[in-house]
């Protein structure tokens, strides 16, 4: 063909992208686009944004290092504003495209965009669409998605039984540009409408965007820090760079791809060592593959108050409980610390979110779905079907069918026994030992005034008895 057009989505890469690969393999010019459509912004039925700043940040970093190193092979990225299924036609036809290749998601917003860009070409305009974003690709699915086990462990083990991983599709030598459309400019935070985040010299990590960092962090974790042979060991982390991965950014916003990355396991295994903890890693990434089909499978159930399994629980709509959570203001330190570092950097532990989903759903009782949203809005690693469907998960709505809850206090006590992270994120306790500052409510009054916290000044008095609510839940 002549000339294709590619719509980038949540595929802002060149290494192991079929999508640019195909299009680069079959059109003489190549037009790759990118578009920052509104809807993908703004309050969301729940209350909370649907694009914080962390992520909007990450995105902007990720479509910029996107267009230089399309720049690199010889071609550019045209970013636009506007509703995809105005953009996307509006440029085919400028360029007369022959073609529109994109990036097909499971989720229902994503697949209703989709349809609408397909449905607004000209009816000369192909649309090519590809699998991009999973481990195992779904045409080698060994059960079609529609009929899959909605529990992970016989899933995964008939996948791991029958499917063999396909390697990474090389990035293009050159990606040849046409000169008939301009670059554009990519727009700022203010410009989006959306507040620049400050830093914080507590993260984790800083979370740059764009492929070359995400290779960079890869290459940081995987191969200069040999973390990889400890990882199932050191993944309950709390604090530092390396006691987990921390693909996810990279990943939800495709940056890397996880195909890549299980190239990149394979050799650390061939070159150095094979493990359990090797192993992890791409145990987690087919927990993110799992979620990904389920979607597909269960569509809009996944958003709805009694989720997939339709189980109905007396859910509180109380907005006071649920802005005390989200603010890190319950009173209950491990959960405090947890949220107030999602809130100043974008990012929580994985061990961090469950407990924090748990206090909400379980102590609290407020909707999962608010907390849902609330994720969605902060998170630099946000992905539509890890998050909906973790948090379904965790509610008991969704894919386990047990009923279990976190106690955060143990779960506190336990991996945060120095009670290091919570004085990390809630220095008003630092002074406390540590069975006080995972719980300073046990202080008297005189301890109090020993030690200079006063609560309900210093530090909010809990929002429920939660040592009750425990005993009440078992």
């Amino acid at each position: 063909m002549d000339t294709a057009v590619v719509w980038f989505r949540d595929d802002l890469r060149l290494a192991d992208n079929p999508t640019l690969a195909d299009a680069v393999a079959r059109a003489d010019e190549v037009v790759p686009v990118y578009v920052f459509d509104p809807r993908r912004r703004g309050e969301s039925q729940y209350g909370p944004e649907k694009t914080g700043g962390h992520r909007a940040r990450f995105r902007r970093e990720t479509v910029l290092d996107l267009r230089q190193s399309l720049r690199e092979l010889g071609g550019d990225l045209s970013v636009r504003e506007g509703h995809a299924e105005h953009v996307v036609p509006e440029i085919a036809e400028r360029v007369d495209a022959d073609a529109v290749f994109a990036q097909t998601k499971p989720a229902t917003e994503e697949i209703q965009r989709e349809h609408a860009v397909k449905t607004a070409l000209p009816d000369a305009v192909a649309f090519e669409r590809r699998w991009t974003h999973t481990l195992v690709h779904i045409n080698d699915l060994p059960t079609p998605y529609d009929r899959i086990d909605d529990t992970f462990t016989p899933w995964r083990k008939e996948v791991e039984d029958a499917v063999e991983i396909r390697d990474p599709v090389p990035e293009p030598d050159s990606v040849p540009a046409s000169a008939d459309l301009t670059a554009g400019e990519v727009p700022t935070l203010p410009d989006l409408g959306i507040d620049q985040p400050a830093d914080d010299d507590r993260a984790v990590l800083p979370f740059d965007g764009g492929e070359t960092a995400g290779k960079r962090r890869v290459e940081s974790y995987i191969w200069e820090g040999d973390h990889l042979r400890e990882y199932k060991e050191t993944r309950n982390g709390l604090l530092g760079a390396d006691y987990s991965s921390k693909f996810s950014p990279w990943l939800a916003a495709g940056a890397l791809s996880g195909r890549w990355i299980n190239r990149e396991i394979e050799r650390y295994e061939d070159e150095r060592v094979a493990n359990e903890d090797t192993y992890w890693l791409v145990f987690e990434l087919l927990w993110r593959d799992f979620f990904q089909f389920q979607f597909l499978k269960h569509g809009g159930d996944f958003f709805t108050r009694s989720g997939i399994r339709g189980v109905e629980k007396p859910w509180q709509r109380d907005r006071d409980l649920f802005d005390r959570w989200a603010a890190g203001e319950t009173g209950v330190p491990f959960v405090d610390a947890n949220m107030r570092e999602l809130n100043r950097t974008g990012y929580m532990s994985n061990r961090g979110r469950q407990n924090v989903a748990s206090f909400l759903t379980d102590a609290l009782e407020v909707d999962w779905r608010w907390g849902a949203a609330y994720f969605e809005q902060q998170l630099v690693d946000y992905d539509v079907a890890s998050n909906w469907g973790n948090w379904a998960y965790q509610a008991g709505v969704g894919n386990d069918s047990r009923d279990n809850h976190f106690d955060v206090l143990s779960q506190g006590e336990y991996y945060d026994d120095a009670a290091a992270y919570i004085t990390t994120w809630l220095p008003e306790l630092e002074g406390l030992p540590p069975e006080y500052a995972h719980r300073p409510w046990r202080l008297s009054d005189e301890e109090q005034a020993s030690y200079g916290v006063e609560l309900g000044v210093d530090y909010p008095r809990p929002v429920i008895d939660i040592e009750r609510r425990y005993a009440e839940l078992g």
